[in-house]
């Protein structure tokens, strides 16, 4: 489904409905190499987010890309996660009782390294989930940042947050760990909420999942389906927004999504705004930038390029 001129990437996620799309998009575009999938625990444990990474994988016949299974935890506090949102699985909702390949024997964080120091070309790193696994990489093994393309991770907001006041989920979770991925040097890319909020799975996006008439395009909508319930049971939405595969959209198509070049800190002490991402804007403070941050989306085309992945995915099966 790939060749040796797409551009290599390794997606580091916690599945999460939106994880399973962004792993969809990744694997059903020919212009990505899908060198491997690490996971951390986030929206669910880490069993979970590993079983759920395999088991989309398996439903997009890319059973073959390796999955190793990296942090349990935050780098400080304790986990907690989002079954609020996700289900007890982390992807309730469709039946996906399928069988899946063995987890790789090497820790992500292993797994990682040698993906982005083996190939000659330059590796994009896709961050879909809290940063824990990213962090550690770069600090128990900096020369990686020497292959690196880029960083792109979803997580944190220009405004709002999404599990506190100004806190979005993946960096509320291991605020220290996207602290240190923001201060690694590595070009880097934000997909803020104030993004991700645009691209909402609306009653006519389900539609057309289930309209392909095939397994993968049923899950689809089953996945947006359940979704689009506790996201109007928590926060009241019609639509549920889906954050993560806008992450690999803007590595298959950068001009889908418009950024501008910032200042971001994390917030690691606030009592109401830890894990709060500062993005300085208008340049009021004398940091110098070290992020594209997310500012605006095509949405028409984003969903374009998911819906042709997702097709391309239900002829290949």
């Amino acid at each position: 489904m790939t060749d040796s001129a797409a551009l290599p990437v390794i997606i580091d996620c916690d599945p999460g409905h939106d994880d399973a799309l962004a792993l969809l998009l990744a694997v059903g575009d020919p212009r990505l190499r899908l060198l491997g999938v690490t996971t951390v625990a986030g929206n669910q444990t880490l069993d979970k987010t590993t079983v759920n990474a395999l088991k989309v994988l398996a439903l997009a016949g890319a059973a073959e890309v390796p999955v190793a299974a990296g942090c349990d935890k935050p780098l400080v506090g304790d986990l907690t996660v989002a079954d609020d949102i996700h289900g007890a699985s982390g992807l309730d909702g469709p039946d996906l009782d399928v069988p899946v390949a063995e987890v790789s024997g090497e820790h992500a964080v292993g797994l990682m390294r040698r993906l982005i120091v083996e190939p000659a070309e330059p590796v994009t790193l896709i961050a879909t989930g809290p940063l824990t696994n990213v962090a550690s990489l770069l600090h128990i093994h900096p020369e990686v940042t020497s292959n690196l393309e880029r960083i792109v991770f979803m997580g944190g907001s220009t405004d709002r947050g999404n599990t506190t006041p100004y806190g979005e989920f993946n960096i509320v979770t291991d605020p220290e760990a996207a602290d240190i991925v923001l201060r690694c040097g590595v070009p880097i890319t934000m997909i803020g909420l104030n993004v991700t909020h645009q691209a909402l799975a609306t009653t006519e996006i389900i539609a057309e999942f289930e309209g392909m008439g095939t397994r993968l395009g049923t899950v689809c909508a089953e996945l947006m389906t359940f979704f689009a319930s506790t996201y109007l049971r928590e926060f009241g939405f019609q639509h549920p927004p889906v954050h993560d595969p806008i992450a690999v959209a803007a590595v298959l198509e950068p001009s889908l999504v418009q950024t501008v070049i910032a200042p971001v800190a994390v917030e690691l002490t606030g009592t109401h705004t830890r894990g709060a991402t500062v993005v300085d804007l208008h340049r009021r403070t004398p940091y110098r930038p070290n992020a594209d941050v997310a500012v605006g989306l095509n949405v028409d085309g984003f969903w374009r390029l998911l819906m042709s992945a997702v097709r391309r995915l239900n002829k290949s099966a």
